[in-house]
């Protein structure tokens, strides 16, 4: 299906290949580093929340939040793999009382070593089953739909592919941008190994460089080489084209986007989310946080300060042009599974793509 008109970088590999590390010898896009939490746990006192968003999107939100909670919140930034890595480590010494990631995958390596407490009925009913955890222990707060960029002075949208897999056909050989090292692309390769299985997608990274694709260092850098005629296309999350037709409007912006139909790998929709630690004493504080997350008021935030869909029910974007929530062909697929980035990192390096 075509619409009109259509950050983070990961940190090093190592963070991921030390998420399952940290699980087996544990007791059980910016802002400062994980490194600075402390070790003891912050029984009742105030929240603390580890948050792999960054400090510009969270800040704005911590008064209203602070309200919500009844107590002084804390807020400590990080990239989310390297934060769960964090709270793996530390176990039940662990300062957070609430961990918010950027994506599902930090989340689920935390809900399969049993580190998150299982959420009330009541909150898992705000979201949809699709964006929470199987086992009710985390939450989706806000999705972003991968995408292909394109440049219409380059491609006829008649011509443009409708699947992900397609992008490795000669048509395309030295036409497509991908970010490989950025966390949403890994996100969306292990989501394809779920879908299509490791062999084939150790097939299609192989074919990819193969024919030609280029590598940028992110998502932003990918949009741009679309919009110098560099690429054809480029393989990016919506929310990138949004904000930056918010910031120059739609004139200006030479890029358009295909979002693609039929459940295909590449329409993969992954969340940011939340859940709370167990064992901290923070219980009572980090669900309050939580259910303000949810709430009509920062799903609005986040939609229009990120231009990402809301996930709680009852709540819509306002953004122009954005094509409705319900309307997107995703895969179905569990998003806990993209926990397995150490995988997803091997096969990137096997490719030498990473």
């Amino acid at each position: 299906m075509r619409r009109p008109s259509g950050r983070r970088i990961t940190a090093l590999a190592a963070a991921g290949l030390l998420l399952p590390a940290l699980a087996a010898c544990g007791s059980d896009d910016s802002g400062a580093g994980a490194g600075n939490a402390g070790n003891a746990g912050n029984k009742d006192s105030s929240l603390v929340i580890y948050s792999g968003r960054n400090e510009k999107l969270i800040k704005p939100l911590l008064g209203e939040l602070e309200k919500a909670v009844g107590t002084k919140v804390e807020v400590r930034y990080g990239d989310s793999a390297e934060l769960a890595a964090q709270i793996l480590e530390e176990g039940r010494r662990t300062k957070a009382g609430l961990f918010f990631s950027q994506d599902a995958g930090a989340l689920g390596a935390l809900s399969k070593e049993g580190r998150l407490q299982k959420l009330p009925p009541a909150t898992l009913d705000k979201v949809d089953k699709a964006y929470r955890g199987s086992d009710g222990d985390w939450v989706g707060l806000s999705g972003r739909v991968r995408v292909l960029a394109y440049n219409p002075d380059e491609v006829r949208e008649d011509k443009l592919p409708d699947s992900v897999l397609d992008v490795v056909k000669p048509e395309w050989k030295d036409k497509t941008g991908f970010a490989p090292t950025n966390a949403s692309f890994q996100a969306f390769v292990t989501g394809m190994r779920v879908l299509e299985g490791d062999d084939a997608t150790r097939t299609w990274l192989k074919d990819l460089k193969a024919n030609g694709a280029k590598a940028y260092a992110n998502n932003l850098a990918v949009l741009d080489a679309v919009e110098s005629g560099e690429v054809s296309l480029g393989l990016v999350n919506h929310y990138y084209w949004y904000e930056r037709v918010a910031e120059k409007g739609e004139d200006k912006v030479a890029a358009r986007l295909h979002f693609l139909p039929g459940k295909d790998p590449g329409a993969l929709i992954n969340v940011a989310g939340a859940g709370v630690l167990k064992d901290t004493g923070q219980s009572e504080a980090a669900q309050k946080a939580l259910d303000f997350l949810l709430s009509k008021k920062a799903q609005t935030y986040f939609a229009d300060e990120t231009k990402e869909y809301p996930l709680a029910a009852g709540v819509t974007s306002s953004v122009k042009d954005l094509p409705p929530f319900a309307s997107l062909e995703s895969p179905d697929i569990d998003l806990g599974k993209l926990e397995s980035l150490q995988q997803t990192l091997t096969m990137l390096q096997e490719q030498g793509l990473v």
